[in-house]
């Protein structure tokens, strides 16, 4: 009886001992450059992560109060970056479409450049959106949300872009409807004749369903001038891309600057985005607009397969494209950050409130001579380039370019245990107790 006793007695002390309380931090980022827009912060601050959360910002927290701590000194902590404009309906097979062959997937080109959420610029319509959430959303790492194509089959091509009966306001907002938060936006692009239907069914949906409209003009036409869509169709908050594509009468003739249009637009309180693609971005339009002033208001790379090897590459090769004509680094991570969430209502993204979803960026600002392009290949040259070092999401590291997290292989392990609560990269040995997922 006695011996059972102790054997009880053992068996409870031991689980006190393995029940001990775990630190107050799952992960903490010590002394980067701390650029939150949206709380006013740049500064040299430490970021705590606890259960997925931003759970404190502040100088000077201590490193045995978490998990695990890592050194970003000489780097920028930024939130997890948004890319306001990309093509990612990957997977149909369709040749030649949007809707297919002519997207990416997500997780092969997000986590790798800092971007944690992505808004896919109009791939899928209403009829569409459902196969494209169970293809592509629902199976991504990365956060995709979506702006509904106003045409209903999406973005597949000319027959299908061009079709004005497919255009449908009251479909679009009702599928958008179905999906508060996923759906975010709605998207009219590409459109070649001379109507406005696309514009004015697209913000039918977005008046209904309470949405941001973000326009790509097509072919410009004389019968629906540029003027008349900033100034009269489009709505405060909709959203103007390809900013700096020079297609469709941006830039003023004379002064080089931006035209009546844009300076009128953005006085209704218009959205001016980059989206720079694969032939939306060149430098004769965006140096002079930008040295008298007119600055985007956020920086996106409209991404597919056309735009991913060409000038564009990823995000952050943008932002260091729009640094070397003018920006500063705290305007690049605004507008990739807290400027795109305010535009898409998802301001509980792109911020480090404690609280808020622990999604981060570190990114290192590397010095030397670094060449850009833009659509008509030329090239401005560049002291700057920054190169996404440590990515977060939902509170675990997803991507990690030089091993920041990693330990030396000669260092003792420590738990392995608990490297679920902050990578996604447990070590998987076997030996340690941790098995390959």
């Amino acid at each position: 009886m006695k011996k059972l006793i102790s054997c009880a007695a053992l068996a409870l002390l031991t689980a006190a001992a393995s029940a001990q309380p775990l630190p107050a931090y799952d992960l903490l980022l010590r002394g980067g450059r701390v650029i939150d827009a949206k709380n006013r912060i740049d500064a040299v601050m430490d970021v705590a992560i606890k259960d997925g959360k931003i759970a404190r910002v502040a100088p000077g927290l201590a490193p045995g109060d978490a998990i695990k701590t890592i050194d970003v000194r000489g780097m920028v902590v930024s939130p997890g970056l948004i890319d306001l404009h990309v093509h990612v309906y990957n997977g149909t097979g369709e040749k030649g479409s949007y809707a297919g062959d002519l997207s990416v997937p997500p997780d092969g080109f997000t986590f790798r450049a800092g971007v944690t959420t992505v808004v896919d610029a109009g791939c899928a319509g209403w009829r569409n959106f459902e196969d494209f959430k169970d293809r592509i959303i629902d199976r991504s790492k990365t956060r995709v949300l979506a702006m509904l194509n106003i045409v209903g089959a999406g973005m597949r091509g000319g027959k299908w872009e061009q079709d004005m009966g497919d255009m449908d306001g009251e479909a679009t907002a009702k599928m958008a409807q179905r999906y508060p938060g996923l759906i975010i936006g709605v998207k009219a692009a590409h459109f070649s004749g001379p109507e406005w239907k696309p514009i004015d069914e697209a913000v039918i949906a977005g008046n209904k369903a309470n949405l941001p409209v973000m326009v790509d003009f097509g072919v410009d036409q004389p019968t629906r001038p540029l003027y008349d869509l900033l100034t009269k169709k489009l709505r405060p908050g909709d959203i103007y891309t390809h900013m700096f594509s020079g297609l469709r009468q941006e830039q003023d003739p004379a002064s080089k600057g931006p035209s009546k249009a844009f300076v009128e637009g953005r006085a209704r309180g218009i959205y001016f985005d980059t989206g720079t693609g694969g032939g939306s971005f060149k430098f004769m339009l965006a140096v002079p607009i930008i040295s008298q002033g007119f600055k985007p208001d956020s920086l996106s790379t409209d991404l597919h397969t056309g735009s991913m090897n060409s000038a564009t590459k990823d995000i952050l090769n943008v932002a260091s494209k729009m640094m070397a004509i003018g920006l500063s680094l705290p305007e690049v991570i605004a507008d990739m950050t807290a400027h795109p969430a305010r535009q898409i209502k998802r301001e509980d993204l792109g911020n480090l409130s404690p609280g808020s979803v622990a999604d981060i960026a570190v990114i290192s600002v590397q010095k030397g001579r670094f060449g850009y392009l833009d659509m008509v290949n030329t090239r401005v040259d560049g002291a700057q380039k920054l190169v996404a070092e440590l990515t977060i999401k939902d509170g675990k590291i997803v991507y990690d370019l030089n091993g920041l997290s990693a330990l030396p292989w000669t260092a003792s392990p420590g738990d392995v245990k608990l490297d679920p609560r902050w990578t996604t990269f447990p070590r998987q040995d076997p030996a340690l107790g941790v098995t390959a997922r």
